[in-house]
This record gives structure tokens, C-alpha cells and sequence, in this order.
């Protein structure tokens, strides 16, 4: 069996709660993410979804080193992330790279394209400044963007240009890990689908895994092998992307398949949608034992008292909760 390009367990980050204090002098911690573990190996896409504030970006910087988890263990490679320091992280952080949902807020506005898209090898100090720009521009050529786009500044280009300049930027150093952080969300739907199939082309042609976190299920479920559902700093299902939405265990899971619009508004009738009870409740103050009891319409006494495990529920399929269990 091939060993995992990434190995994610019991990964952990907790925030102070700023202005608020127990009697006895100990400030409140926000848990974003709580224990979550997952493995990923090469060329393969997992999905994370779930509402927002429910972890995914958190996570996203956790693996990244952006910011430090509290605790777990993160392995690229099988090289310990949370082991390096200095010019051996420097050296590791070519091989993951990430793509915002604003491509504007990670480019430099001061600089050209090219300028832009030749920075990371600058930073990392590969090859000469001549390579670099002959880099950039076959990068350019990559992405479906124009030779004369170039010498242009990131605001003369549209919001599909500028992700499609995001996407380049995060390649140009050839990692192996790339995780996208909702890359479509604020684009038109006709954009949206080049910049999906753009991706999939590419990591058919560069042999890249991805993680892409997003609140649409069905935009994961276009370009993901596999799809972890995260709810308030947990993952509450994983499974292959086809399994989970013939067969959704969690209620969660199917209170979002069934949200997600159709065609035809015939096809599905009012019984048929699983309303989610409520508001998500605040991770600096988690409902006790299930999480997602105070919202879940097939809730059982045992819910509110007892936290479900992540089992496996069917073969390669995990959830946690009672109704399997």
C-alpha cells in the first residue's frame, strides 16, 4: 500500500477568548478545531465542507504552519511539520502551497503579473533572475492566461484572470501539496466551471493531491475523491465523494445534500427536506456530548449526554454518530 503524502491526527487548535474569565482566574479557550484526523495520499483530492466558522480554513493554516496548532501531529512525507524549524520549514513550505478564495489580498498590487508570479522563486532563491521570468512565463501559458498579460497589474485583470494568477503562483515552485481555500465562490458560475476544470487538468498534468475547502457540496463533489464533513471543529463523516452522496450517514451531512438546489424544483418535495433546527452554536461554548444534537431532528436522549466516535460505519466510510452505532 502506498504510504500517505500527508498524515493529519489529533489536530488541535485552541484561542484564548479574549474579555471573559472563569471565577477561578483561568481564561475560556475557543476550540476552531478539535481533534481531527485524516490521511492523504498522492494525487488524490479531498473535499472539506461544512458552514462557516466550523474550522475548514483553520485547518487549512494549521498543515500550513501559518498558524500553530495546540496540539496533534501533521507528517509530510513522512517528515514531522511540527519537528522543523527556520531554513528546514523554509525548505519544506515549497512542497504546500495555498490558493485564497480573494486572489487580490495574496498578490502584490505593486507588482506586475510576472513580478508576482516570479516572487516565490525569488523568496526560495531558484535559479537565476532570468530563469525566473522565463518561468513565470511558461506558468502563464500553464493557466490559460496571455503572453501580454505579463506586464499588467492584478487590478487590470478580471476575478477569473486573477485566480487563474493565484493558481500559477501557488505552482510555480511545483509542491506537492496545494490546498484551496473556497477558490470559486466569489466567481461567476460560467467562470467557475473553467476554473474547476482547470484544476483537474492540472493535477492530471503536474500529478498534484489538493485539499479544497468549501461550504458547496456540489462544487466538491465535482472535483473530490474523497469528502470530510467538518461541524463545529469536527470531523463528523468522511467517505468516498460518490458514497457519500448515494448514502449520507450523519444527519448533518444530509440536512446539507438535500439544501443543494436543483434543476427541476419537481424532483424534490417539502417532506423531503431535512431542515437544520436553529443556529450553529458558538465554539467557544459547545453543546455537550454530540455536538449537533440541538439541531438534529432524529436526536435521542444519549445525544446530549454521550459524544459519538468516529467509526466506521460501512467499508472505507466513517461518521460518528448513534444511529450506526
Amino acid at each position: 500500500m502506498t504510504a500517505p503524502l500527508l498524515q493529519v491526527a489529533d489536530l488541535t487548535k485552541a484561542f484564548p477568548v479574549k474579555g471573559r474569565a472563569f471565577f477561578g482566574g483561568h481564561a475560556p479557550t475557543l476550540k476552531a478545531v478539535d481533534g481531527i484526523s485524516f490521511d492523504l495520499v498522492h494525487g488524490e483530492t479531498l473535499g472539506l465542507v461544512g458552514e462557516s466558522g466550523c474550522g475548514k480554513s483553520t485547518t487549512a493554516r494549521l498543515i500550513l504552519r501559518l498558524v500553530e496548532p495546540t496540539g496533534g501531529s501533521i507528517r509530510l512525507d513522512g517528515r514531522d511539520l511540527l519537528g522543523v524549524a527556520g531554513e528546514e520549514l523554509r525548505a519544506l513550505r515549497r512542497e504546500m502551497q495555498i490558493v485564497f478564495q480573494d486572489p487580490l489580498s495574496s498578490l502584490n498590487p505593486r507588482m506586475s503579473v510576472g513580478t508576482n508570479l516570479a516572487e516565490p522563486l525569488r523568496f526560495h532563491r531558484v535559479g537565476t533572475r532570468g530563469e525566473r521570468r522565463d518561468e513565470a512565463r511558461r506558468m502563464l501559458e500553464v493557466v490559460g492566461l496571455q503572453p501580454h498579460d505579463f506586464d499588467r497589474f492584478p487590478h487590470e485583470l478580471s476575478g477569473g484572470q486573477c485566480q487563474r494568477l493565484a493558481i500559477a503562483r501557488a505552482l510555480v515552485l511545483k509542491p506537492k501539496l496545494v490546498i484551496f481555500d473556497e477558490p470559486v465562490s466569489a466567481l461567476d458560475v460560467s467562470i467557475r466551471a473553467q476554473i474547476l476544470t482547470l484544476l483537474l487538468d492540472l493535477q492530471q498534468r503536474f500529478g498534484l493531491t489538493y485539499i479544497f475547502i468549501s461550504h458547496d457540496l456540489s462544487v466538491v463533489k465535482r472535483v473530490s475523491d474523497r469528502i470530510a464533513v467538518m461541524y463545529l471543529g469536527r470531523v463528523v463523516e468522511i467517505a468516498g465523494s460518490a458514497r457519500l452522496h448515494a448514502e449520507p450517514r450523519h444527519p448533518y451531512t444530509r440536512s446539507l445534500l438535500q439544501a443543494i438546489p436543483l434543476p427541476d424544483p419537481r424532483l424534490k418535495r417539502i417532506g423531503d427536506f431535512a431542515l437544520l433546527e436553529g443556529d450553529l452554536p458558538s465554539p467557544a461554548n459547545p453543546p455537550s456530548g454530540c455536538r449537533f444534537h440541538t439541531r438534529c431532528a432524529r436526536r435521542m436522549p444519549r445525544c446530549s449526554a454521550e459524544e459519538p466516535a468516529l467509526r466506521e460505519v460501512a467499508p472505507a466510510h466513517l461518521a460518528s454518530c448513534f444511529l450506526y452505532q
